[in-house]
């Protein structure tokens, strides 16, 4: 782990062979697992889950009892909402087709990638193997089974996008879409974008 700027409650479980980042603060009940990497200046809420080898960038909020599975990878910046679930499994079975308990070797993992700034709201379930654009915003409750485009807002089950968002999170109602980028201002806090849109 890094320094001492780091807090961690004392019923969160951290392995010493997770990377925790300095400013970092780890809330009750969280458990972060071996190999895991958590930079720098994040919060990690109540009972979140953190699995082997995940990898979190800097300054990401993830809120209570979220459960991120190994194969996920969060840039910086990423905003996780309350129970949020990611997936790593595309076929999943607790048995193999003889009858035996899978073991690690049995199956495989599907990575995940969040992207910059992108947020993700409260109980929404990621299904592996996507990319999340930067700056894109996952509507409460959403389930999420195919890429997102960069500040495309999505909503629904499955998650259908309806719209685009500002840097600021607001939904951008002025604005030119382009055969592959979008432009315009945002009414709430007045800034003028442009984006490409590539995941």
């Amino acid at each position: 782990m890094a320094q001492s700027s780091i807090y961690i409650h004392p019923t969160a479980e951290v392995s010493p062979e997770a990377y925790v980042g300095a400013g970092t603060r780890i809330w009750r009940h969280a458990h972060i697992r071996e190999h895991a990497h958590i930079g720098e200046t994040c919060n990690i809420g109540k009972g979140v889950y953190i699995d082997v080898h995940v990898h979190i960038g800097s300054h990401v909020k993830i809120q209570n009892n979220a459960s991120i599975f190994e194969g996920v990878t969060l840039e910086d910046g990423v905003f996780v909402g309350p129970h949020v679930c990611f997936t790593n499994d595309l076929a999943p079975r607790a048995i193999t087709p003889t009858g035996k308990l899978k073991s690690a070797d049995d199956w495989e993992i599907t990575p995940t990638l969040v992207k910059y700034g992108a947020s993700i709201g409260a109980g929404a379930v990621i299904v592996c193997g996507i990319t999340i654009g930067e700056f894109a915003l996952v509507g409460a409750g959403s389930v999420v089974t195919r890429d997102v485009t960069p500040h495309a807002l999505v909503f629904g089950n499955p998650a259908r996008q309806h719209g685009y968002v500002c840097r600021c999170a607001r939904r951008l109602t002025n604005i030119r879409q382009f055969e592959d980028s979008i432009a315009g201002w945002c009414e709430f806090c007045g800034q003028d974008f442009h984006i490409e849109l590539h995941t």
